[in-house]
């Protein structure tokens, strides 16, 4: 089996035994950097990833999972209209802005499961209607990355033959989980007309066709979908991702819809719901606090085990880069309690490291007040690596915490539904589980609690 992780960065493909999920072979290979990118960008890294993996021989079954949202026009020959808005680009903030306060909030999620912000495919199509009405009116179909390469992969160039999934549909702010229909009055909201071509909507396990050299296709999926896939994630399981940003999701069996615009209403990539919730900062405030202290990750972990719980009352509001969960894009970040006896590189690195906990516990407490099920946290991403927050995250969040070896997650719930899709059956094949780290600890409220207290006062930008 392979399995593909078309990321924001790079091109990840992995080849599994369909059996057990063994690794057999990896490759890798770069993006381009901007928010703006030619497509064609994408399948050259496919091509050379795949090369950097062995070749596909063998291989009886693949599907691709990507960076969710993004924008890609094809014209009515197949031909991309205009380089591919990704997620990431922020240029249809104001469109979104605008959508939501035609429809309202409340109409929005109760239609899609989310609040349209700026990364969601119906705002780019808003920006493209009102600034390049040309490239919008050249426009036959629309689809996300991961469509369009599932599409290539197929080879056959027609336009009904392109298909999507139900993680990254959900994605796209035209698109029900709870109807599993499209909402073609949002799209024509969105871009004017709602005459385009719109990928097929498959089922977890439905075959997306076949590669002109006939291996099967899976129908993909977004990348945070994917990855609770390769986990094997169940109902009761969240995800916690430490990356450039935190995304705390869960697999649940019942939608959300958010009118705050806290909790995005995603659909699972195995036919469940994945509401989603995200925090801009993330393992960058680790990086900034060991800047402070003049430590490595490790140094840094190894002060801030060596602090008290709670750092003797100096708490860190980690809004380094403003916020999105709370939403507040101006904020700054602030340290409250300094005192004598807290004044310690040691004190700083745990306030640093029960800071960032406590941001992504508000985005647990957001899931847990949509009634998600929450039991046990997977904690994934390349903050993962920091032994503090492996340790100190159970006693913040609450719950046991289990942090799989480092790998390819997105990659694998790829391979592993490329897997399904040749089995067939009711469920994902049951894969040896990677193998983990329990980290357990009796909970700290008082953390939370302080937190709580100051995180209102934090100061706002200025100039």
């Amino acid at each position: 089996m392979a399995g593909v992780d078309s990321s924001t960065q790079s091109c990840t493909v992995v080849i599994r035994d369909a059996a057990t999920g063994a690794l057999v072979r990896s490759g890798h290979a770069a993006h381009p950097d901007g928010t703006e990118v030619a497509p064609a960008a994408w399948w050259e890294a496919l091509q050379a990833a795949i090369a950097d993996a062995g070749g596909l021989d063998g291989v009886e079954a693949m599907a691709v999972a990507g960076q969710q949202h993004g924008m890609v026009c094809l014209d009515e020959a197949g031909e991309v209209v205009r380089p591919a808005l990704l997620w990431n680009d922020t240029r249809s903030a104001r469109a979104a802005d605008a959508l939501v306060a035609e429809l309202g909030a409340k109409e929005w999620a109760e239609a899609t499961g989310s609040v349209p912000v700026a990364s969601f495919t119906a705002t780019k199509l808003r920006w493209l209607a009102e600034h390049e009405p040309e490239h919008a009116a050249a426009t036959a179909a629309v689809c996300l990355p991961h469509d369009w390469l599932t599409w290539k992969l197929r080879g056959t160039g027609s336009l009904d033959d392109l298909v999507t999934d139900r993680s990254d549909a959900s994605g796209t702010g035209y698109w029900s989980g709870v109807t599993g229909e499209y909402r073609l009055d949002l799209l024509e909201r969105a871009l004017g007309r709602s005459d385009v071509r719109l990928p097929r909507v498959l089922g977890p396990s439905d075959a997306a066709g076949r590669t002109p050299d006939g291996v099967l296709l899976g129908p993909g999926a977004g990348d945070n979908a994917g990855a609770a896939l390769g986990l094997g994630a169940a109902a009761g399981d969240v995800v916690v991702s430490v990356g450039t940003s935190g995304v705390v999701s869960a697999v649940s069996p019942t939608p959300t819809a958010d009118e705050t615009g806290i909790i995005a209403g995603f659909a699972s990539a195995s036919g469940e719901h994945l509401p989603l919730v995200c925090t801009l900062n993330a393992a960058r405030v680790l990086d900034a606090a060991g800047r402070m202290v003049g430590a490595d990750h490790d140094g840094l972990s190894r002060l801030a085990l060596s602090a008290p719980a709670g750092a003797d009352g100096l708490v860190l509001v980690p809004y380094l880069e403003g916020e999105r969960t709370p939403n507040r894009p101006d904020a700054t970040g602030a340290l409250h309690g300094l005192t004598l006896a807290s004044s310690t590189p040691a004190h700083l690195a745990r306030a640093a490291v029960e800071g960032l906990l406590c941001g992504l516990a508000d985005a647990l407490d957001a899931l847990v007040a949509a009634d998600v099920p929450v039991e046990r946290a997977f904690l994934i991403g390349g903050g993962a690596r920091s032994e503090a927050l492996a340790r100190i995250a159970p006693a913040v969040l609450g719950r046991p915490v289990l942090r799989p070896t480092p790998g390819e997650y997105v990659a694998d719930g790829a391979a592993r539904q490329a897997a399904w899709v040749l089995a067939g059956g009711a469920t994902p094949p049951v894969w040896d589980a990677a193998d983990t780290e329990t980290f357990e600890a009796t909970p700290t409220p008082g953390v939370r609690e302080r937190y709580a207290q100051v995180r209102d006062l934090t100061a706002h930008r200025v100039g």
